[in-house]
C-alpha cells in the first residue's frame, strides 16, 4: 500500500506484535468497532510512537493517527470507524528505532457510509 511505503520511507514493516480487532462482516459501515494493541514494553528507550489506520477505499484513507509515548503505559487503543464499503483497514505502528508494524484485515460491509455527495 502505497501509504504504508509513505510512512516508512519505503521499508518493509514487520507483520508481528500488532492486534487488530475489527468484525469480518459489519452490518453498517458508519460505526465499525477497532481494537488495536501493539507489544510493546512502552518504555523511554523502547515504545510505540504512533500508530496510523488506514481504509484504502475511503474517501480519505488516512482515517487516523494515535501519537503515543511512555507515558501512555500501553498500546491499545479502541475506537470505532467509517467504512466506504468492503475493503481492507491497514494498521501500522511506529516504533522507537525507525521500526514498523502492520496488521491488515479484510471487512465486508453490507451498508455503506462515508460516499462522497455529488453535486
Amino acid at each position: 500500500m502505497a501509504l504504508v511505503a509513505e510512512v516508512t520511507g519505503g521499508g518493509a514493516p514487520e507483520r508481528s506484535d500488532v492486534s487488530l480487532e475489527l468484525p469480518s462482516l459489519a452490518e453498517n459501515g458508519n460505526s465499525v468497532a477497532l481494537r488495536i494493541r501493539v507489544a510493546s514494553p512502552m518504555t523511554d528507550a523502547d515504545h510505540v510512537r504512533a500508530i496510523h489506520v488506514f481504509a484504502e477505499r475511503n474517501p480519505r484513507p488516512r482515517v487516523a493517527v494515535f501519537h503515543l509515548g511512555p507515558q501512555s503505559g500501553k498500546a491499545d487503543i479502541a475506537t470505532r470507524l467509517r467504512l466506504a464499503g468492503s475493503q481492507k483497514v491497514t494498521v501500522l505502528a511506529t516504533l522507537t528505532g525507525g521500526r514498523f508494524r502492520v496488521a491488515e484485515v479484510d471487512v465486508v460491509v453490507t451498508s455503506l457510509a462515508c460516499l462522497e455527495e455529488t453535486s
